[in-house]
């Protein structure tokens, strides 16, 4: 069992309680937080490519800047995004709009929709993932992560995710991991350094 599947297995264990976070007075994430497992609005992304996800994720590893890779990783969403199916890319769309109005039922059951079309679509289950993060469902939440992860070990918005809510959950040794894998795929990602920095100060704080 490889380190990243006994940290999702322990976090469903410890999350996994009848109480739901939404009643539990945690502080819902705000638009920042959950743009970090989302891709870029769509008439934000300009950059069209034709190249293949090995080569964008070798891109991106090796480019320093973080201009450059946020341009990189952005086409990396679009190749995500691309399901091949026209009735699952509208379903998507209304999902995203769903989402945004938070009308969340309606978003819930057009990801549903978009999984039972197909499952092996790793774009489908990130998208439910945020829904239930942005619900306090972190539960559910990483159960769709697991499923993320499994189709696309390199998906950095998934792994954002997790660290979020193992960081949300006071799990910091288990948040810094999640923050140093997306590191290790997306290496200028300006917010995962940031969080691998701060959670590094804390935790030698607490081990002196």
């Amino acid at each position: 069992m490889n380190i990243l599947h006994a940290l999702l297995v322990s976090s469903l264990t410890v999350v996994l309680v009848p109480q739901s976070f939404a009643q539990q007075n945690i502080t819902p994430p705000d638009e920042e937080t959950v743009q970090l497992i989302l891709p870029p609005e769509e008439d934000e992304v300009v950059i069209e490519s034709n190249q293949t996800l090995d080569r964008l994720f070798q891109q991106l590893k090796k480019d320093p800047k973080e201009t450059s890779s946020t341009a990189t990783a952005r086409m990396i969403w679009r190749e995500w995004a691309a399901s091949g199916s026209k009735s699952i890319d509208l379903l998507m769309a209304w999902a995203g709009t769903a989402m945004r109005s938070k009308n969340y039922a309606k978003a819930e059951d057009l990801l549903d929709q978009v999984i039972v079309l197909n499952p092996k679509f790793a774009e489908g289950w990130n998208r439910r993932a945020t829904l239930y993060f942005a619900k306090l469902d972190y539960s559910r939440s990483l159960t769709d992560i697991e499923k993320t992860l499994a189709l696309e070990p390199r998906h950095f918005g998934a792994l954002s995710g997790l660290a979020v809510i193992m960081q949300r959950l006071d799990r910091d040794e288990d948040a810094l991991k999640a923050w140093y894998r997306v590191l290790e795929i997306y290496p200028a990602n300006k917010v995962a350094q940031d969080a691998v920095i701060t959670l590094e100060e804390e935790l030698s704080g607490k081990r002196t």
